[in-house]
This record gives structure tokens, sequence and C-alpha cells, in this order.
């Protein structure tokens, strides 16, 4: 039995409420347990610090500032991640350069590269958004080679044998069937780029939400770096979300799966024959008394 749409969306507001009123609770009732909740401000505090800070400029000029950066980025890591993918993949000689280096690189955490963004590029600015690059562009690149390598050889040796050359391989078969994977190296990529571009601005930003919530810890304004918190969360939710919802509808053509929360898949029955006792040969179905007579007319004929 399937939930009713208004269900489903009480049930994914409910969850946040019940969230937020156990905040509430457990701040303004300065619960020290073992986790010291009295040292968070409550939920009110935090509202109240949004409020104030959203009638601000500096709100909205760090946000446009983060955003600036996480989307420059990310579509430089989405090019060069889909472009490095697949030619690591389809090509032996690219493997065989790019592979080692890439793979040597690959487990250095981004965050851990903003000295070297420091000494190599002229501006923080810049410095932020290879960073933010950095961090997007591995999971992109993994997910998209290993989506070329499982491709079916029989779709390639199709279009060859249709006259199909190489770009026409991989405007029609490589990039739509790995398309799934690409994607889902891009929802990974836009989350780790958030963390990283939010650390960066910690460190080396001028501007910036992840600047701005460093700034409120070293005043000791909790509220604000409550404040940082959410918008970093919401705007994560958002970024994510439209990847996601691109990614469906550039994948219209593949099979989707129906998802019943709490239901069990009905399974047809197999509709049978009536059945019938097996001496009763007078109201079997002709083609079955055929086999019997032309079994019984072999049989005799090894006798003989």
């Amino acid at each position: 039995m399937t939930r009713r749409p208004l269900s489903r969306y009480a049930l994914r507001i409910a969850s946040p409420a019940a969230a937020l009123g156990l905040w509430q609770l457990l701040t303004s009732l300065d619960i020290d347990l073992w986790l010291r909740f009295s040292q968070f401000p409550t939920v009110t505090d935090v509202a109240h610090a949004f409020a104030n800070r959203v009638s601000g400029d500096d709100y909205w000029t760090d946000l446009t500032d983060s955003l600036t950066r996480i989307l420059t980025g990310f579509l430089l890591a989405a090019v060069l991640g889909v472009a490095t993918g697949v030619l690591v993949a389809r090509s032996r000689l690219a493997e065989d350069l790019l592979g080692p280096l890439l793979e040597v690189v690959r487990p250095i955490p981004a965050i851990a590269l903003v000295p070297v963004a420091i000494l190599l590029f002229p501006s923080n600015e810049q410095g932020i958004v290879f960073i933010t690059c950095t961090a997007a562009f591995f999971p992109v690149l993994v997910s998209t080679r290993h989506a070329v390598r499982a491709l079916t050889p029989v779709w390639e040796e199709a279009v060859r044998t249709m006259g199909g050359g190489r770009l026409r391989i991989l405007r029609s078969v490589v990039l739509p069937g790995a398309l799934p994977g690409i994607f889902g190296g891009l929802s990974v990529g836009i989350g780790v780029s958030w963390i990283c571009v939010i650390s960066a601005e910690m460190i080396s930003g001028q501007y910036g939400v992840g600047y701005r919530t460093w700034q409120d810890y070293t005043v000791l304004d909790y509220p604000g770096v409550f404040v940082g918190m959410v918008t970093i969360g919401v705007l994560g939710w958002i970024t994510s979300t439209a990847v996601e919802l691109l990614g469906r509808r550039l994948t219209r053509w593949l099979p989707r799966t129906s998802y019943v929360p709490g239901g069990r898949p009905r399974v047809p029955r197999p509709v049978t024959a009536p059945t019938r006792p097996d001496d009763d040969t007078e109201h079997q179905p002709e083609p079955e008394q055929q086999g019997q007579e032309h079994a019984e007319e072999a049989r005799d004929e090894h006798l003989v």
C-alpha cells in the first residue's frame, strides 16, 4: 500500500521539526549529561541572528562570493574530469602516462593544497577556485573512468559495423552510456567542493560564508556560527539537488524502477490449465495425445 504524497511531505517536514524541537529543549534547559548543550545557542537565538544577518548587505555578499567560487571550480572540474576520465578509459597511452600521476595525487586532501595554492596563484580568489576544482575533479574522474570501462563492447561494434568512426562512437555510445556514472561522480563532487571551499575560505579567504563563519567563531558569536552552518547546509542541498535533477532529465531514456515505500511487489500468478487424471486420455488435449501416440510407436519399433 503506497503512502499519499501529502503524508510523505508531512514526514519530510516532521523530522527537521523534531530535531529543532529537541535542540530547543536541550539548550533552553541547559542539559549537561555528557554533551554540554548549555554551551549551545538556542534555536530562537540562531533565528534572531539569522534575521539580523539577512537584513544586512554582508550576508548576501558572502553568499554571492561562495556561490561564484563553487560554481566556477565545479564547472571546471566537471569538464576536466569527464574529459580526462574518458581519455584514460579509452586510450592505453593516456592511461600509462597519466594514470600513475593521477593515482599519486588523488589521495592528497584538497584542503592540504592550500599552501600550494597560496604560493602558486597571485590572488586568494584563484587559489580557492583551484582548491574547489581539485576537490571535485577526482570523484568525477574516477566515476567517468569506471562508467566508460563498464560499457558493453557490442554497442561499439554495432556502430563500427554501420560505418561510424571514433567521434560517432564517442557521441552515440560512450557519453550517453556513461551518463549515469558521470552524474554519480558529479553528485559526490559537488558535496566535496562545498567542504573544501568553506575550509579554504576559513584559511585564506577575505569574503564568503566560510570566512564569515570563522570570524564569528573568533569573536565568540556562536549564533552567527550556526547561521553560517545552516547557510552552508542549505546551499549544499540546493546545488546537489540541482545536479540530481539535471542528471534525471538527461537520462530519461533509462528504465526506472518504481519505489513503493512499505509496499510489496505484486507477483502475477501463472495461468495454469486445469488438472486432469493421468489415466483419462480421452480428455487430454490433442497435442498431448499425439505426443503419447508417437512415444508408443517408437517404443514398439524399438521392441521389434
